[in-house]
C-alpha cells in the first residue's frame, strides 16, 4: 500500500533513468526493503516549473516503488519564509496529484534534537563557538587554490564552547556576534569541510514556533539529520548540492542516528526563454515587471495554472525530458507542446472570434436566426455536441478578410466564396468603409442549399472559417500570453541585466471579443480549443460572470521555431 498517488491521465511510459537504476538495485540486494524519499521546499517563495521535475521525481519514484514520499517543509530561516508560501506549495503539490498522506513534516518540529546533537558534537570536540565576524571568517575561508586558516577560536575547550552555545541559545548574544562551526578541516579542497557554520543567532519570531528559539541550524546541518530522523532512503536533490555530499556524510557519521540516507544528485531543469532564480523571480515581482506570482507569463505553477496548464501537462512534460547527470537547457517549444498534446485530446471545442469584423448575409430572414449542430471535440463522441446559433449578421475574423488578396490566401476577398464553419457556403459582394477608408462591414450573399457547409452541386470550397453570431454573442477579454523573455538565455554572458532581455509583446489585451453563447457557462476547471486561434482558459484572478476574461494557454502550433526557419 503506497502513501503516494498521482493523478489519472495518458502519462507517457516512464523510462530508466541511473536514479530508478540505484533504487531498483538496492531493493534487489536487500539493502532496503522499501523505498522513503521526501520533497522538502522552503516556504520563501512560490514553487516553479523546475520544482515540478523535484516533485514529479521524489513522488513518482515513492508510488513506482510502492514507498512513501514525504513532504517536509525546511523552515530554519524565520527572515524569509512566510505561511502563505507554506500553503501555497502544498496545494501545487495536490494540483500536480501527488499526496504526501500522513508524512508531512517541518524541519522546526526538530529543532530540539538539531540541539541535541549540536551539544553532543562539541563534547566530542567536533564544533565550536566562533566569535569572529562574518568578514573575518570569510577572509580565513581560502579559495579552491589556496587552503583556509584556522579562526584564533578553534582551540576553546569543550566547557567554554558548551557554556558559550547555552548562553546563544538563552538570547545573551547579539545577531552576529557568535556562530556555531563544525571542526573538519580548514585545508580541505572541498571549501564545504573548511569548518561550516551550523548554527546562527536571528532573534526573529518563527512562524511556527515563535519566540521560542533565537538560534537557528543552517541548510547543510538540519537537512541531512531531517532525512536521518524521518528514515529517508534517498535523498535525491539537484546537482549544486553534489559537493555538499561529504559534508551530508560526515554530519551523519559522528552522529548516533539510525539511518544514513544516500544523497543522489540529478540536474536541474533549466528552461529557456525564462528565469528559474528565485531571487530573480522575486525581483520581477517586486519591481512590478509581471502582474504577481501567479502572472501567467511566470515559470510558477501558480502562473501555469493560472495560464491554463494542466497538472497532467507537467507530469507528462517531467517524464519526457528525463533524469540526468548533466546541467542543460530544456527548449520552452517541449513544455509548450506537452500542453497541446494534453489539451489537444481534452479540451472541447468553441468558437470566438478576437478582432471582429462584422459580416452581413443579404437575403437571410431580418430578425430570424437557427442553429446549427457542432461537435465538441472532432474526434472524441464522447464530448457530444452543441448548438450554435446563427443570425443575419456574425462576426468573423479580421484577418479572414482581404480585399486584395495576398498569393496562397484562401479565405474571404471581394468576388470569392469560403464555407462559414457548420452553417453555409457565402460569397462577398461588397464591402462598407469608414470616413478613414477602413472596412468596418463585408456583406455577402449565402447558398440557401449548402445548409451545414456544404455545397448542393459538389463545388469544391477551398476556404473554411469561424465564426459568431452578433444577436448572440458574449463579450469578453481576452489577453494573448506569449514568452516572457525575447532570448533564450536571459542574463546570459551577453546579458548583463537579464531584464533587458524582456519581451515587449509578452502579452496583448484584447477587448471586445465575440464568443459564441457556451462559452458563457466557462469555468475555471474548463480548457477550451478557441477553434483555428489556440487553447484557452478562464482566468481565475480578474475573469467574472458579468466580464468574462480568457487567457491564451498555448498556440494551435509552436511558431517561435516558425519564426526561426
Amino acid at each position: 500500500m503506497t502513501d503516494t498517488k498521482t493523478a489519472e491521465a495518458s502519462a507517457p511510459e516512464k523510462a530508466a533513468n541511473f536514479i530508478r537504476n540505484i533504487v531498483t538495485d538496492d531493493l534487489k540486494n536487500g539493502k532496503h526493503t522499501g523505498i522513503v524519499t521526501r520533497f522538502p521546499p522552503e516556504p520563501n517563495g512560490y514553487l516553479h516549473i523546475g520544482h515540478a521535475k523535484s516533485i514529479c521525481l521524489n513522488f513518482g519514484l515513492a508510488l513506482d516503488f510502492g514507498g512513501r514520499c514525504h513532504l517536509r517543509f525546511d523552515d530554519t530561516n524565520p527572515t524569509k519564509e512566510d505561511i502563505e508560501y507554506e500553503d501555497s506549495i502544498k496545494e501545487n503539490v495536490k494540483w500536480l496529484g501527488f499526496d504526501w498522506g500522513q508524512h508531512m513534516y517541518y524541519a522546526s518540529n526538530y529543532f530540539e534534537q538539531f540541539y541535541n546533537y549540536a551539544v553532543l558534537l562539541i563534547e566530542k570536540g567536533l564544533a565550536y563557538v566562533d566569535s569572529l565576524s562574518a568578514d573575518e571568517m570569510r577572509a580565513l575561508r581560502g579559495t579552491l587554490n589556496e587552503p583556509g586558516k584556522e579562526s584564533p577560536y578553534r582551540s576553546r575547550g569543550v566547557e567554554e564552547n558548551l557554556d558559550l552555545f547555552r548562553r546563544m541559545r538563552a538570547g545573551e548574544f547579539e545577531e552576529g556576534s557568535n556562530v556555531l562551526r563544525l571542526k573538519i578541516d580548514m585545508a580541505s579542497p572541498n571549501i564545504n569541510l573548511r569548518d561550516p557554520v551550523i548554527y546562527r543567532i536571528r532573534k526573529v519570531e518563527h512562524h511556527r514556533t515563535g519566540d521560542a528559539w533565537c538560534i537557528y541550524p543552517m541548510y547543510d546541518y538540519a537537512h541531512c539529520i531531517s532525512d536521518a530522523i524521518e528514515g529517508i532512503t534517498h535523498s535525491v536533490c539537484t546537482l549544486e548540492f553534489e559537493d555538499h555530499r561529504p559534508l551530508y556524510d560526515w554530519v551523519l557519521d559522528q552522529l548516533p542516528v539510525k539511518c544514513h540516507p544516500q544523497q543522489i544528485e540529478f540536474a536541474r531543469l533549466n528552461l529557456s526563454y525564462t528565469v528559474m532564480s528565485k531571487r530573480k523571480l522575486l525581483e520581477l515581482v517586486q519591481e512590478k515587471l509581471v502582474d504577481g506570482w501567479d502572472d501567467p507569463r511566470m515559470p510558477t505553477l501558480v502562473g501555469l495554472r493560472r495560464r491554463g496548464f494542466t497538472p497532467q501537462s507537467i507530469v507528462n512534460f517531467c517524464e519526457t525530458i528525463g533524469v540526468g547527470k548533466s546541467d542543460s537547457f530544456i527548449d520552452m517549444s517541449i513544455l509548450e507542446e506537452s500542453v497541446r498534446e494534453d489539451l489537444n485530446v481534452r479540451a472541447p471545442r468553441a468558437m470566438s472570434v478576437l478582432r471582429p469584423l462584422k459580416l452581413v448575409i443579404e437575403g437571410y430572414p431580418e430578425g430570424e436566426s437557427e442553429e446549427f449542430e457542432a461537435a465538441n471535440h472532432p474526434n472524441d463522441p464522447e464530448m457530444g455536441t452543441r448548438k450554435v446559433p446563427f443570425s443575419k449578421t456574425v462576426y468573423i475574423e479580421r484577418d479572414d478578410f482581404q480585399e486584395e488578396p495576398a498569393k496562397g490566401f484562401f479565405r474571404l476577398a471581394p468576388g470569392r466564396e469560403v464555407r462559414l464553419r457548420y452553417a453555409y457556403i457565402i460569397r462577398c459582394e461588397s464591402v462598407v468603409k469608414d470616413e478613414n477608408g477602413e472596412i468596418v462591414e463585408v456583406r455577402c450573399s449565402y447558398d440557401t442549399g449548402s445548409r451545414g457547409g456544404s455545397a448542393p452541386d459538389g463545388r469544391k470550397i477551398k476556404g473554411t472559417i469561424h465564426w459568431v453570431s452578433a444577436d448572440h454573442a458574449v463579450d469578453a477579454e481576452v489577453r494573448l500570453y506569449d514568452r516572457l523573455f525575447s532570448t533564450p538565455n536571459p542574463g546570459g554572458k551577453n546579458e548583463p541585466d537579464y531584464r533587458s532581455s524582456i519581451n515587449p509583446k509578452s502579452i496583448e489585451v484584447l477587448s471586445g471579443c465575440k464568443l459564441e453563447p457556451s462559452l458563457a457557462g466557462a469555468t475555471l476547471e474548463n480548457r477550451y480549443q478557441f477553434e483555428r486561434l489556440g487553447y484557452f482558459c478562464l482566468d481565475s484572478k480578474d475573469s467574472k460572470p458579468e466580464a468574462l476574461v480568457f487567457n491564451r494557454t498555448a498556440t494551435l502550433r509552436d511558431s517561435w521555431s516558425e519564426q526561426k526557419k
